[in-house]
């Protein structure tokens, strides 16, 4: 049967999100039925509900960092049971065939993957709604499965800030003595720290704020460099074979481009869109160093991650909210002003309307 749901939805770009009773589609058998326990707040979440990037379909319901406890499977279903407790990320279908996904890239799928919320089931057409709710259902290959142990609500960044930064870690092959450098602080950038250092790298913070060192220093950084003091960036020339670049707006990236090894990468994982000021490409060519994009992560990867970060005991640090604190959790993060993550704790909002 269908599952009537309430959840928090944005109706238009400048309304604020509020109460919303909608249906989930019917579950098929190779569909889990999930109770969302919690439902991290990631700037793409706002990013979509304002229609920053366009293309919002309204009312739109978002959130794709969702812990959740299984209630009912499918019969085609053999992952995960009822009780199960699971994760769900920014991804709840794909075409399953095409050559990105036959290599673990859904992410990259060539026939578009089916997002959380925002998109269109592949199925029957109607729209995806995300994790600011009560429930969610989705097809087998995209519930992960929670090591025991993680907090719950600190395991929930991991679905998207996690995926996001470690899939460059692992493309980019980081490992013991890898030399990796973090541009930002704040729910992608705390994350590279915590796990390019488990992965043993030495890490470097850039940030333009001499008062982040000891919090960076605490979540894993080796050095802080302040990337407006000139006498600094000019000591880590040369230094880095990976730089995250996790910041959310446009910035020069000019500064950082020189402190690349020869052969090195920087990876931008923050920010869609045109870069301002223009990028000078001669650091880029005379040491062979290259710029690259990178978009979360498939679904294994998605699982190796949650898998580490089980034998690690890595997960986000986060402020819980309720949702009905969600207006207000916008506001602070365009003030940067949460350290790193909310996460909304829905048994708050058990009983109401």
């Amino acid at each position: 049967m269908n599952q009537a749901t309430r959840g928090y939805a944005a109706q238009s770009p400048t309304s604020p999100l509020g109460l919303f009773h909608f249906v989930r589609r019917d579950p098929r058998p190779e569909d889990v039925v999930i109770d969302i326990l919690y439902s991290g707040v990631c700037h793409s979440d706002l990013h979509t509900a304002r229609n920053d990037w366009g293309g919002t379909v309204y009312p739109t319901v978002p959130g794709h960092e969702i812990i959740g406890r299984v209630r009912a499977v499918g019969s085609a279903v053999q992952r995960v049971q009822p009780g199960d407790m699971v994760g769900v990320g920014c991804m709840v279908d794909s075409c399953q065939a095409c050559r990105a996904c036959a290599k673990g890239w859904e992410q990259y799928c060539e026939r578009g993957a089916t997002y959380t919320y925002n998109s269109v089931d592949r199925v029957d057409g109607s729209p995806t709604q995300g994790g600011y709710a009560e429930q969610i259902v989705v097809r087998q290959e995209f519930v992960l499965k929670v090591p025991g142990g993680l907090d719950l609500a600190g395991a929930a960044p991991l679905l998207c800030a996690g995926i996001t930064t470690w899939s460059p870690l692992r493309h980019w092959k980081v490992g013991p003595g890898s030399q990796v450098a973090v541009v930002g602080l704040g729910g992608l950038g705390h994350m590279a720290l915590k796990l390019a250092k488990a992965l043993g790298a030495e890490v470097t913070l850039f940030s333009r704020s001499p008062g982040k060192e000891a919090d960076a220093r605490r979540l894993g950084a080796d050095r802080v460099v302040i990337s407006t003091d000139k006498a600094q960036m000019k000591a880590v020339r040369g230094q880095f074979e990976l730089i995250l670049d996790t910041v959310p707006y446009a910035h020069d990236l000019n500064p950082y481009t020189p402190t690349l090894a020869t052969g090195g990468t920087l990876v931008l994982v923050g920010f869609l869109g045109s870069q301002e000021p223009p990028l000078n490409t001669s650091a880029l060519v005379v040491g062979r160093k290259a710029l690259a994009g990178s978009l979360i992560g498939g679904i294994a990867e998605t699982q190796e991650m949650l898998d580490f970060c089980g034998q690690h005991g890595i997960t986000a640090d986060t402020e819980v909210i309720a949702l009905e604190d969600i207006n207000a959790a916008y506001e602070r993060m365009l003030r940067s002003d949460v350290k790193y993550r909310f996460v909304i704790d829905m048994a708050r909002f058990a009983g109401q309307g």
